[in-house]
């Protein structure tokens, strides 16, 4: 791993710059809520922009060690499944939805030949730490006990982005202690946020959202591994790929926690992007394109390995 972006960009994205500056110039700032009110007119206004979900997923439960969680299969459409791929959602900890990932899903599914299994965690502030986290270790450990009754593969791989990145780190966290993170051949976190106690440089960049607030408000101490990962014993954990945009917020946060994974032995590799803010790759751009694309290249490199 080399910290310098000059290293860290790749130099034929910049075909996609023009593009992305023209839509950030179009693109109007977007606050979180301020209040429970505000939240659930936001989460109305989410869920009604949802496209009809996919008649290529199926709903399930994942029940294991007296919890449960309701998951979403996506299969490939017509290759074999070579290998499994946990999914948790981005939406702050407090929006989103497993259904919300369906079409990306289904990309990945076809790119890859893998089964997504989607998680519908808890969502705060009704459920805060560590609802959220309880669900994706239960989902984590349910598949590593089912994926091969149910897909024929032991091969597993997981990702997430924003929130799910964080909740990605937290069950690879937990997996470890139980001597099990190893069972993934790899993770991809799309911008993440890791320290919510922004007692570090990047965490103090967004000390002030309403995610944190609204997710691990009640803890006074938010350097807990299992809010803020930055803070973890990093150590003995899976192949890691970092994507972030060069204007995102979490910008900083992400090449922390690139550096923490490095000096800690693990196989690291982050990629920034130029010109892209947060959430980009859920823009309709040729910079998203190329972020997905770089994802589903270092996944099957990792499976192949397997």
């Amino acid at each position: 791993m080399e910290i310098g972006l000059a290293r860290l960009i790749d130099e034929e994205l910049g075909i996609h710059v023009a593009e992305c500056r023209q839509l950030n110039a179009a693109s109007k700032p977007v606050a979180g809520p301020a209040t429970f009110e505000e939240l659930l007119e936001v989460r109305d206004r989410h869920a009604t922009s949802l496209p009809r979900a996919s008649a290529r997923t199926t709903e399930h439960i994942a029940e294991t060690g007296g919890r449960r969680v309701p998951v979403r299969f996506t299969v490939p459409r017509d290759t074999e499944i070579r290998a499994a791929y946990l999914d948790i959602h981005a939406g702050g900890f407090y929006l989103g939805s497993a259904a919300g990932e369906d079409a990306r899903n289904a990309r990945l599914a076809d790119a890859l030949g893998v089964a997504v299994v989607s998680v519908d965690y808890r969502l705060a502030p009704e459920h805060p730490w560590p609802a959220a986290p309880d669900d994706c270790e239960t989902a984590a450990l349910w598949l590593l006990e089912q994926a091969e009754s149910l897909f024929g593969t032991t091969d597993l791989a997981i990702g997430g982005a924003s929130a799910g990145s964080t909740l990605v780190m937290t069950t690879l966290l937990r997996l470890r202690v139980r001597g099990l993170a190893d069972r993934f051949a790899g993770a991809v976190l799309q911008f993440g946020a890791y320290d919510l106690s922004g007692q570090s440089p990047g965490g103090k960049l967004y000390a002030d959202e309403y995610f944190i607030q609204a997710y691990a408000g009640h803890i006074s101490d938010r350097t807990n591994p299992d809010i803020s990962p930055l803070y973890g014993n990093l150590a003995d954990l899976p192949p890691t790929l970092l994507l972030v945009g060069s204007l995102d917020l979490l910008l900083e946060d992400n090449l922390a926690m690139a550096a923490r994974l490095s000096a800690a032995g693990n196989d690291v590799d982050i990629r920034v992007y130029p010109e892209s803010t947060h959430a980009f790759t859920s823009r309709p751009t040729g910079m998203a394109t190329a972020a997905l694309r770089d994802a589903e290249s270092w996944l099957a490199q990792r499976l192949t390995r397997k």
